[in-house]
């Protein structure tokens, strides 16, 4: 797959699981909050680092750049290899990412309770990574067969000179 569709495909998963996940929270009370596990993880991060924490709004913005540049980075991983598999190797990243985001919080000193406070929570919390995968690979497949389709006009655009001015 080429470059541009595998980023493009990482790009739209990110934002897939973003919006999901600042319009859930608003409305679903056991929805999970990777929001402030972001920001939970940058503070304990300038904290280690001997650094102050800045305000809630700014650290709310690091947190939400942060997730999207490396939420896109890591969806468009998806994209490496054979179109064929896309599907399977996107599925397959965000349950990875949303049973590490279940699971690691803990071990890594961050509050679990943002996306472990209850089953609910933890299904979520997966399903959100589920469906930003969802659209990285649906994206990724559209923008590689616009591609393809760009290529094929352009020869039948070709072949379609090279044989009038054969003809002339």
């Amino acid at each position: 797959m080429k470059t541009l569709s595998a980023l493009g495909g990482g790009l739209a998963g990110a934002f897939a699981v973003t919006l999901i996940h600042e319009t859930v929270k608003r409305v679903v009370p056991e929805a999970p909050r990777m929001d402030l596990l972001g920001m939970n993880a940058i503070k304990k991060g300038l904290n280690r680092a001997g650094m102050p924490s800045p305000k809630e709004e700014t650290l709310f913005t690091w947190a939400l750049a942060g997730d999207l540049l490396s939420n896109s980075l890591y969806y468009s991983m998806a994209g490496i290899g054979r179109e064929k598999n896309v599907w399977l190797r996107s599925t397959l990243l965000g349950l990875a990412a949303g049973i590490g985001a279940v699971t690691l919080p803990e071990p890594l000193g961050l509050n679990e309770r943002y996306s472990n406070k209850s089953l609910a929570t933890q299904a979520m919390t997966v399903g959100l990574y589920v469906a930003g995968a969802v659209a990285t690979a649906a994206v990724m497949k559209w923008l590689n067969s616009s591609r393809e389709k760009r290529r094929q006009r352009r020869t039948e655009m070709w072949e379609q000179r090279l044989v009038t001015s054969a003809m002339s």
